[in-house]
């Protein structure tokens, strides 16, 4: 499979895109952050239902904040994207030695650690706007790391993901292989594992998510019960001067799993809550979180969907 065969009229918005980030990652920070401002601007001005969808999202999830308040966080947000945008050429095509030294990563050892005890390491994340970064650094970590992937809809997107997450990937495990998962992990690599918007039908539940109730994955408990591997949180985020990035690897959730499920589940919710709090405009707010509830709670994106 090559880009050659993504010629149809239908792809040229996707090979745009792909200029833009080829051309971003070459780009001195200062334009970075300018181009990224720049699209971030117009995906607010054009992209009505996912305006609608994140300002949804932050009105059920902040209501502490006033109107006024929350406009603003939604056009940082949006901001946020649009920086998501650059970080994809970065995080694709900046060679490792250089990305390295715009990331800072904290916690090496305790993966280190897992890895030694021999029984893989879960790295538990979430869809946070700097994902690229987070990602793309993990081509310096030890060991081997794989990841889970969901296929995309546009099929050139679905291959640039694919290659652009090859440079750390050994493995990108379809979302609902587990037995792969379960394999790779057995094989004691580290598996990157994103459970925030994952619905898995029998291994989902309504748990609430800033208070509100979530149709939730609850596999993670599951999976560290069959595997016995270490689960680490793993946190990736923009500085506040947006020239550089953090990396966390969290300690080993101690007593992970426990017998229930659901209580694990809140567990890693309020781990998350509490990293979306501390940058609340860097996670990902244009996805429908409280879509596939039981009709009782009714639509709450049914204006966006119009």
């Amino acid at each position: 499979m090559s880009l050659r065969q993504f010629r149809a009229p239908r792809f040229w918005p996707t090979w745009v895109l792909l200029g833009v980030m080829r051309v971003a990652a070459s780009l001195p920070i200062p334009l970075q952050l300018g181009l990224g401002s720049l699209i971030g601007r117009a995906l607010y001005l054009l992209q009505k239902r996912e305006r609608q969808v994140a300002a949804t999202n932050l009105e059920i999830c902040f209501p502490e904040l006033d109107a006024a308040a929350r406009q603003h966080l939604l056009r940082r947000h949006f901001r946020s994207v649009g920086l998501s945008i650059v970080e994809m050429g970065i995080g694709w095509f900046m060679p490792i030695a250089k990305l390295r030294r715009r990331v800072s990563v904290r916690g090496i050892e305790r993966l280190e650690a897992a890895l030694a005890a021999g029984r893989g390491a879960l790295l538990v994340t979430a869809h946070f706007t700097s994902i690229e970064i987070g990602v793309g650094i993990l081509e310096d970590f030890p060991g081997k790391v794989s990841s889970l992937y969901r296929p995309q809809r546009n099929a050139m997107l679905d291959y640039l993901i694919l290659r652009g997450r090859g440079r750390f990937a050994s493995t990108q495990i379809p979302r609902d292989n587990v037995r792969l998962l379960l394999k790779l992990l057995k094989q004691n690599e580290a598996v990157l594992y994103m459970p925030d918007q994952t619905y898995l039908g029998n291994q989902s539940a309504l748990v609430p998510f800033f208070g509100e109730p979530a149709m939730t994955n609850i596999a993670t408990s599951k999976i560290a019960a069959i595997s016995g591997a270490s689960v680490l949180p793993y946190w990736f985020r923009r500085r506040p001067d947006e020239r550089s990035y953090e990396v966390e690897i969290g300690e080993p959730l101690a007593d992970f799993p426990g017998d229930d499920a659901i209580a694990d589940t809140r567990r890693l919710v309020a781990l998350l809550e509490a990293r979306i709090r501390e940058t609340p405009e860097q996670y990902l707010w244009v996805y429908k979180k409280f879509k596939r509830r039981p009709d009782s709670f009714g639509n709450v994106y049914a204006e966006a969907e119009r």
